[in-house]
C-alpha cells in the first residue's frame, strides 16, 4: 500500500473537478480521513469494489450504503478480490485486483474520483511462464526514484521451489513476482521479487516517515496450527534489497495486511479470516507491537483491501 499524502490526494480532486491542486504541506491535515477499499466474501467479490471511511483510523463506516462502486467485468471468474488502490503523481487512481481463482492475469481500472471508472482490463502478468497456477493479491506502489509503478503479486509455477511444508493446495508454491510500468499499458518482463523460503502472499508496502519502506506480508506455510501469520522486513526500494525477516507480529490465521502512519506510530490492519473480523497492531520500530484489535471496526463481511489517507472533501463526494 502506498501512503498517500495530502498533496497527492488533492491533486486527484483537482483533476476530477477541473482545477489545479493547491500547494499544501505533505504532513496530514486535520480534515483528512482514512479511506478503505475492500471486498466482501459472501459473493467472492462479485459485488465489486466497496469503500469505507474513518475519522480516526480505527472505526470505518461503509460509503454508499455498502454498494459496489465498480462491478468486475474481466477475467474468467469475474472476481474482485483484494482490491488495491494507489494514486500516481498525476492524481489518477489505479485499482488492481485478483480477477480469477486460477490463471495468469490480474484486473485493473483507473478513476479520478473512485465513482467513475475507465474500461477494465486484464494485465497478463504471468503470460510468459509455463505452468502458472494463479496470480493473487496484487499491490502497486509508485516508485518516486524511478518515476514508475511497481506491481507485486503472488503466483505459483509448477516445478519451482520444490515441496513446501504443509502446503494447503496440492502443487501451489506461492512466491512474490513483480513488474514495472509507467502507463499500465506496457510492462517490464515479470521477475521474482525474492524467495522468502516459504509460501508467502498478501504483500504490501508501508512508506515510512524517514523515506524508507517496509514490506509486510503473510507467511502462508500450512504446518500444524502455527504460521499463517504476518511478518515484515525493511526495503531499500520497492524491489529491494530487503532486510532480514522479522519475527511474526500477529497470531496464526491472519492475512491481508494494509498499513498506514497514524500520528507517531504505524498501524497494520489485518484480516482475522477464520473469525470473520479485522484486527490491528501498532508499532514505532517494527520490533515492539501493541495489539489495537479491540478498537478496530470494519464494515460487516469486509475482506482485505487498502487503507489510504485522503482529504475529507474527497470522501464526502463519494458518500
Amino acid at each position: 500500500m502506498d501512503f498517500i499524502d495530502r498533496r497527492t490526494a488533492i491533486a486527484g480532486i483537482g483533476a476530477a473537478i477541473g482545477c489545479a491542486a493547491l500547494p499544501v504541506s505533505a504532513r496530514a491535515a486535520p480534515d483528512d480521513v482514512f479511506l478503505l477499499s475492500y471486498f466482501t466474501d459472501k459473493d467472492e467479490g462479485r459485488e465489486g469494489l466497496k469503500l469505507a471511511s474513518s475519522d480516526d483510523g480505527y472505526v470505518f463506516r461503509a460509503l454508499g450504503n455498502g454498494r459496489g462502486f465498480l462491478t468486475p467485468m474481466v477475467g474468467e471468474n469475474r472476481l474482485m478480490r483484494d482490491p488495491n488502490l494507489v494514486q500516481g503523481p498525476d492524481g489518477l487512481w489505479h485499482l488492481a485486483w485478483t480477477s480469477d481463482w486460477f490463471g495468469p492475469v490480474i484486473g485493473h481500472a483507473t478513476s479520478r474520483d473512485l465513482m467513475h471508472w475507465s474500461p477494465q482490463q486484464t494485465i497478463p502478468v504471468m503470460k510468459g511462464f509455463v505452468g502458472v497456477r494463479n496470480s493473487w493479491a496484487p499491490e502497486a506502489i509508485y516508485d518516486r526514484a524511478r518515476g514508475d509503478f511497481v506491481i507485486i503479486w503472488s503466483s505459483s509455477i509448477d516445478g519451482r521451489f520444490g515441496a513446501t511444508a504443509g502446503e494447503k493446495f496440492a502443487g501451489i508454491k506461492l512466491r512474490p513476482y513483480y513488474t514495472r510500468t509507467k502507463d499500465f499499458r506496457t510492462f517490464t518482463p515479470t521477475k521474482l521479487l525474492f524467495d522468502p523460503g516459504t509460501d508467502s502472499i498478501d504483500f504490501t508496502w508501508l512508506r515510512l516517515a524517514d523515506g524508507g519502506l517496509r514490506l509486510i506480508y503473510k507467511d502462508e506455510t500450512h504446518d500444524t496450527e502455527t504460521r499463517r501469520w504476518l511478518v515484515s522486513r525493511s526495503a531499500a526500494s520497492p524491489t529491494g534489497p530487503f532486510g532480514p525477516v522479522s519475527a511474526p507480529f500477529t497470531k496464526p490465521m491472519t492475512e491481508g495486511p494494509t498499513a498506514i502512519r497514524l500520528g507517531d506510530r504505524y498501524i497494520v490492519y489485518y484480516d482475522v479470516y477464520e473469525q470473520h473480523r479485522f484486527g490491528g497492531a501498532s508499532t514505532t520500530d517494527f520490533v515492539h507491537w501493541t495489539d489495537e484489535s479491540a478498537r478496530i471496526r470494519f464494515p460487516e463481511n469486509a475482506r482485505h483491501g487498502t487503507v489510504v489517507r485522503v482529504p475529507r472533501a474527497f470522501a464526502d463526494r463519494i458518500a
